[in-house]
């Protein structure tokens, strides 16, 4: 693309401020820096690494091998094998045979799907084995002996392989829902003559269910080998010690011979519009997808290159620009579509070829209109471009991202930095430190005019042909399907449309229109539980404030009430309620509306949201020390001064009923309105359907809210993290001791409903439904009424654990009934059966009454067979997450807040109280737990399974 090459030249010279830039272009473009924080190493056999030293978290490390293998490499015989493999992987290597590889991980405190895990896409596989405790050398060294049995020691067993079978069998039961099938049938339209129309990770289920293990084997000799994989160790290591161990492990592994090409699928140029549309009864709502292809903006030859930098700058501005256009769009009634997106970014599954992409869900039966609308908007970016205000806006949100960063770069996460290399390799993204990150991206900014951005949609949309119309919709018979020709002929009305350029409007006057005169702090103590500052300001407001050095530029924000919450809402507003969330996701404060908004904090890091629950209010946020000051005037106007706008509240009614309009089609929805119906009495915990969204008042929902926070003196607020005290101080005497309060009518008094908890009792709910792929979803509630202490609390996380490992290996592994399932025990502070264990799952239909009958009856063993054994392996995560939360301020935060609720300290002695459980103590508790209720939901397949 000529004007991108323009554009790289130009930027060019800004950053190396040299006119002979020009003459680099394209055989010598500078390389991008390289952040020298990091080692990058390759061995002789091609396998790289990367390794880079952090204490965020300390004493903990996070282990990657990235492969450059995907489905795409799959021949037809072979459809699945990618993924199928992935899964072996946690069955049996050299050395770690069976499942001994999981239960070594447990033991030091790695949880299999949360610390521990995969994931296959078309082009790569990643696994991941994160947050390990490293402070004993033998564990880097048992974590890297795995990473190299995944590499070339995977056992492969045949029996192994054929209980796995089972279990991707059922993920491919619960993920192939209408939409999937749909894209599935229109893919290999969508990619004429590619391997991307064919090549969904999840595979064929004959070929799953079929192939013999030689073929998996072949599969994975072929394709695991060194120079397609890499190994990322970032955390608190010996940087030379991890890198001699890589050496030692995984250099001896040898390259096959005569390796087959690693092939990057090109995708093919086509002749005008690709039209694919396909519906099916359980798809819920309707989709359309318009997108342009092009050749990639960022050849593979400026990969790695100060060119990244442009591209990365241009691509992320138009696609701020063109979502926060398109959002803006939305929030009118008279939209035809309920949300919508777009921007420049790979065309669908492919790497090799780029595409600028609209997409949207229509609001009616006809797609038509929404369409039409969107392509309009494409068409108006392409003639008139993007506005200045609208540039300078985008600008400044990428900096402010950027100096966040910058402000954080001391404390960034383990995760930040594996994620930027395997990137790198997958990709070749760039990996320089954040300093120079934030420096290019100043001169880039400073360089690149408005009109240099907006050449770039004109360019895209000059191409002949090259365009693709997807769309996927309900199957009840209510929709249109429009042709081809009608959807090409849509396009050219537009096209032929006068279209006016966008008019950007922008709110000026302040959003606090008149500021209150100052209160004052009238009393400060210091708060001996948390190391804190308390103020009782001159409204009757208390505030806690705890200054952390956990990170430069954070600041956590929690205030809660007691009383007030959904249990003292009459049930004849029950709609009110229910819709109160949806309502206040596009809530105004005074004059501002959700758009005003939205443009008046773009750039800047300050959010407050609000909630209600059963027997509490609460107003949650975060912000930075720069961005204070805009924070406490939001927390000031989400006090007084909260409204729903009735053209915000009409568009919100709109995309619900579109989004509702054919839920009834879904298993899912429907499985989570009968959960509702049954576990709650209380039409206020009830599941929103289109008679919610109609009997739901705005004036009543904004009634509400400003009850809800109509006394300050209520709310207990605490402010954790990067606070400077001399400057905090008369922020919050200008913006909290200000808001109206009245201490003397303050009363925390609670009275629990029985209504809006989950039903007393013992009992089974089944309903039935037709299914186009049947499968059993199940839901189990048990809850008593258990004392809160922190010691309860913490068995209750261990049980639950217990109960999970037990539902895994038999109903997953042994069983192939499930392919996912686990369980959860926690306590609430408030309500009448505080303590809970749940689980819930979709599964094979015909393991129902097994699967039912396991559940009871392993709640039941847990009173007398649960093993020191059994709870070490969770007590020692709880024990490492207990750490780690100590250097959180959302931690300090959560646990200041928990504590005003009853009392109960939770967090201070949380390792000591952890460490002190016994197995003994877990089966007293199930004991007097199994004394309380105990709840099925169960939604069956009308037909029988397949």
């Amino acid at each position: 693309m000529k004007k991108i090459f323009a554009l790289l030249a130009l930027t060019l010279m800004v950053l190396v401020s040299s006119v002979s830039a020009m003459a680099q272009m394209p055989q010598q473009m500078p390389p991008a820096p390289v952040d020298p924080a990091v080692r990058i190493g390759t061995l002789p056999n091609g396998l790289k690494y990367y390794i880079r030293h952090n204490e965020k978290p300390k004493g903990q490390a996070d282990f990657y091998i990235a492969q450059n293998v995907g489905s795409i490499l799959e021949n037809d015989s072979q459809r699945g094998l990618a993924h199928f493999l992935e899964h072996m992987c946690f069955n049996g290597t050299e050395n770690f045979p069976g499942n001994s590889l999981i239960d070594w991980l447990g033991s030091i405190g790695v949880r299999f799907g949360q610390n521990l895990n995969a994931a296959t896409g078309v082009e790569t596989t990643i696994y991941n084995i994160t947050n390990v405790p490293v402070a004993r050398q033998s564990v880097q060294d048992s974590v890297l002996l795995i990473i190299h049995d995944w590499a070339d020691g995977l056992l492969l067993d045949p029996a192994e392989i054929d209980k796995e079978r089972g279990v991707i069998h059922e993920e491919w039961r619960r993920s192939n829902s209408g939409q999937m099938r749909q894209l599935e049938l229109l893919l290999p339209k969508i990619y004429p003559n590619s391997r991307y129309g064919e090549r969904l990770p999840i595979g064929t289920m004959e070929v799953v269910d079929n192939f013999p293990p030689q073929v998996l084997r072949d599969y994975y000799e072929e394709w695991y080998r060194p120079d397609l994989q890499a190994v990322i160790v970032v955390g608190d290591i010996d940087v030379d010690y991890i890198e001699g161990k890589i050496k030692e492990l995984f250099g001896p592994i040898k390259m096959p011979e005569n390796p087959s090409e690693r092939v990057y699928f090109p995708v093919e140029d086509t002749p005008g519009t690709i039209v694919a549309i396909g519906s099916d009864p359980e798809v819920r709502s309707a989709s359309i997808e318009f997108m342009i292809k092009v050749d990639p903006l960022l050849p593979e030859e400026y990969k790695e290159t100060m060119a990244a930098y442009t591209v990365g700058y241009i691509r992320a501005m138009f696609n701020s620009m063109i979502n926060n256009r398109l959002r803006e769009l939305a929030q009118n009634p008279e939209a035809e579509y309920a949300g919508a997106s777009g921007g420049i970014s790979d065309f669908f599954l492919s790497k090799t070829k780029d595409a600028l992409t609209i997409s949207g869900a229509p609001k009616g039966t006809d797609i038509r209109p929404a369409f039409e609308q969107l392509y309009r908007e494409l068409v108006r970016i392409q003639r008139g471009g993007f506005t200045v205000s609208e540039y300078e806006r985008a600008q400044n949100s990428l900096i402010n991202s950027l100096e966040n960063l910058y402000n954080e770069r001391n404390n960034q996460e383990n995760g930040y930095y594996v994620q930027q290399y395997v990137s790198n390799f997958t990709d070749r993204e760039t990996i320089e430190a954040i300093e120079d990150c934030l420096e290019i991206f100043k001169q880039i900014s400073a360089g690149v005019p408005v009109e240099a951005i907006n050449s770039i949609a004109p360019e895209i949309m000059a191409q002949d042909g090259n365009r693709v119309f997807l769309s996927i919709l309900p199957g009840n018979g209510e929709y249109y399907i429009p042709t081809e020709e009608e959807i090409v002929a849509i396009m050219a009305k537009v096209e032929a449309e006068d279209i006016p350029p966008f008019v950007d409007e922008v709110k000026t006057e302040p959003l606090i229109p008149a500021l209150p005169t100052p209160g004052k702090v009238v009393s400060q103590k210091h708060n001996d539980q948390w190391d804190a500052t308390e103020l009782t300001l001159s409204n009757g407001v208390k505030v806690i404030v705890k200054p952390t050095t956990f990170k430069d530029n954070q600041i956590c924000f929690e205030a809660d009430a007691l009383g007030g919450g959904i249990s003292t809402i009459p049930d004849a507003q029950a709609a009110d309620i229910i819709m109160l969330p949806y309502a206040l996701s596009r809530k105004g404060l005074g004059d501002y509306n959700t758009t005003d908004l939205r443009k008046y904090l773009q750039g800047k890091t300050a959010y407050v949201g609000f909630s209600m629950g059963n027997y509490s209010r609460s107003l949650s946020g975060e912000t930075t020390p720069k961005d204070i000051k805009t924070f406490m005037e939001l927390l000031y106007m989400n006090f007084t001064s909260v409204t729903v706008p009735e053209d915000s509240y009409q568009t919100i009614v709109q995309q619900l009923n579109a989004q509702l309009a054919n839920a009834s089609v879904d298993p899912s929805f429907v499985f989570s309105t009968d959960n509702a119906k049954y576990f709650y009495a209380s039409p206020k915990k009830q599941y929103i359907n289109l008679d919610i969204v109609a009997k739901a008042d705005r004036e009543n929902i904004v009634k509400i809210a400003r009850n809800a926070t109509a006394n300050a003196a209520e709310y207990q607020m605490v402010f954790v993290g990067a606070i400077d005290m001399e400057t905090f101080i008369p922020l919050v005497e200008q913006y909290i001791a200000t808001l109206p309060a009245d201490a003397s009518k303050v009363n925390n008094e609670v009275t629990f409903d029985q209504a809006i908890q989950v039903r007393a009792g013992r009992g089974i709910n089944t309903n039935k439904m037709e299914m186009q792929t049947p499968q059993t979803y199940v839901s189990v509630w048990a809850d008593a009424p258990m004392q809160y202490t922190a010691k309860n609390r913490y068995i209750a996380e261990l049980v639950g654990e217990v109960l999970g490992k037990r539902l895994l290996k038999t109903v997953r592994e042994d069983w192939g009934a499930v392919y996912s399932i686990g369980a959860r025990g926690s306590m609430s502070r408030q309500g009448l059966d505080p303590a809970v264990i749940r689980t819930s799952f979709p599964m094979k239909p015909e393991f129902k009454d097994q699967v039912l009958d396991y559940i009871a009856q392993e709640m039941k063993n847990m009173e007398s067979d649960i093993t020191e054994d059994q709870i070490a392996e969770f007590k020692e995560a709880m024990v490492k997450e207990a750490i780690e939360d100590r250097e959180y301020n959302e931690s300090w935060a959560g646990a200041i807040s928990g504590t005003y609720y009853n009392g109960v300290d939770i967090f201070s002695n949380k390792v000591e109280v952890i460490n002190a459980i016994t197995a003994a103590d877990c089966m007293q508790y199930m004991k007097e737990f199994n004394k309380g209720n105990y709840q099925v939901s169960v939604l069956e397949p009308a037909q029988p399974a397949q």
